[in-house]
């Protein structure tokens, strides 16, 4: 059961959300993004509240009811381990110069990875991987909640030869850096398709040859309700040269991993062979749709009964949906 104060720093997080949706449809993404982007205030209660809800009632949460619960963090971490220092790389790099042998592509790249390998954190608020030794983490956020975090708008940062640093401020990313980039609940944040996509198109420019785009979302429903627009994201991201190599659904979110294939015409390939009727190469959310409880959209069949920060007392939390 969640709290009082758990309760009322969700509904602050709900609202900011829904307030950013709303200001999108009345006067266009770009205007409501700047505003949004301008209102320092809300930014830093946002973040000071994020920081709370996640470190106290979600953390407790999922310790106090379920000790074998894994974070969202834990899941990035766990799978980014397992990829670099355990190599499990190398399976997907055998299995792309396979199919680049098939379609009569000419592969000669060799991934260059070496520990600590460099993770991206976009939206980390308050920086929870800079407790893992094997990581080397950039942490950044709108409005940081402390000094591990930069300053960054991530939609729209610079990207070029190198990282330039100002202060607490981020000017511009290195192309082709990145090992890791970590989307933790941030697509959702985002109020369109456009945007989003956007980012995951930063995400690709920034990682190296076979790096990693993990991305976690929240949904509690089961896990055929908007099994859709999971595959829907998947074609999307695949036409944008990534190939998801693992997904999950657990009990309130998705938790996904993606390959920024050795040559962009694999994932291509992918999806040209896979696309169906309803992959229009968006990357919506349910509350795209309707803002409405419940709705099922014709394109997409998607169930929109999707609840809150405040309904998910274990939104920091994995748990196998079986």
């Amino acid at each position: 059961m969640a709290s009082e104060e758990h309760k009322q720093l969700a509904q602050f997080l709900k609202t900011v959300h829904s307030t950013l949706r709303n200001t999108t449809a009345a006067v266009g993404s770009d205007r409501a993004w700047h505003n949004h982007c301008s209102n320092k205030d809300v930014l830093l209660t946002y973040a000071k509240f994020m920081q709370r809800l996640a470190t106290t009632h979600w953390e407790e949460n999922s310790c106090n009811e379920f000790s074998s619960a894994s974070s969202r963090i834990k899941w990035s971490a766990d799978f980014s381990h397992d990829y670099f220092v355990k190599k499990s790389f190398e399976k997907c790099t055998e299995k792309e110069v396979e199919i680049g042998e098939k379609i009569g592509i000419v592969i000669n790249i060799k991934e260059q990875f070496s520990e600590p390998f460099k993770l991206l954190d976009v939206g980390s608020c308050y920086n929870p991987f800079k407790t893992y030794d094997f990581l080397d983490v950039l942490a950044i956020d709108l409005c940081p909640a402390n000094e591990y975090v930069m300053e960054c708008d991530f939609l729209q940062v610079l990207i070029g030869a190198d990282t330039k640093l100002i202060k607490n401020k981020v000017e511009q990313l290195q192309e082709n850096y990145f090992d890791i980039v970590t989307f933790c609940f941030l697509l959702e944040y985002i109020p369109t398709s456009e945007m989003r996509i956007k980012a995951c198109e930063n995400a690709y420019r920034l990682l190296k040859i076979g790096g990693l785009l993990l991305i976690s979302t929240p949904d509690s429903k089961h896990v055929g309700a908007n099994s859709k627009l999971m595959k829907c994201w998947r074609h999307t991201l695949a036409t944008l040269g990534f190939s998801r190599i693992r997904y999950e659904k657990f009990r309130h979110m998705h938790c996904m991993a993606f390959r920024k294939c050795l040559h962009k015409d694999i994932a291509v390939r992918w999806a040209i062979l896979h696309k169906e009727s309803y992959m229009d190469g968006s990357l919506h959310i349910p509350q795209d749709f309707s803002n409405t409880k419940r709705e099922i959209t014709k394109n997409h069949n998607v169930d929109i009964e999707i609840k809150d920060f405040a309904e998910l007392p274990f939104n920091n939390s994995c748990f196998v949906e079986h």
